[in-house]
């Protein structure tokens, strides 16, 4: 099974989630590199609410879903996933989006089994909107 928690490294980067509520910031980010932290913002709010429907459906990218098994598949994992987090915060470092425009790494500082971690979320734009592709 694919471990989630790195991708929600975000919250957690999030996923084991206290009900703490702090929100991500994203306000030092323009443009482009907005979209893409405000994706992680948005991740850390849903990890948060706990809404796997939102998490499958807005937050991660279709071959992360399909990777899961699909909605049903994905929402399933994350029940699990969820209950293992222990800190939702997480601090967004830097965007860094790729020559075209279709990808984007984020640096994100977050709380695991009590540590602190820098791990890089990968990001892919699908449509409109920037996905999280893998931790």
């Amino acid at each position: 099974m694919l471990r989630l928690w790195p991708v929600f490294a975000l919250c957690s980067c999030a996923l084991a989630l206290s009900a703490c509520g702090t929100a991500t910031s994203t306000s030092g980010f323009k443009g482009a590199e907005h979209e893409v932290a405000q994706r992680i913002a948005d991740l850390q709010s849903d990890v948060t609410a706990a809404d796997r429907g939102k998490i499958c459906g807005n937050d991660l990218a279709a071959p992360v879903v399909k990777g899961l098994g699909g909605r049903k598949g994905c929402e399933a994992a994350l029940k699990h996933q969820i209950n293992q987090i222990d800190n939702p915060e997480v601090t967004i470092n830097a965007v860094k989006l790729s020559p075209d425009g279709k990808s984007a790494t984020a640096s994100v500082k977050s709380i695991h089994e009590g540590n602190s971690r820098t791990s890089t979320v990968a990001l892919v734009k699908e449509g409109k909107s920037w996905r999280v592709s893998a931790p």
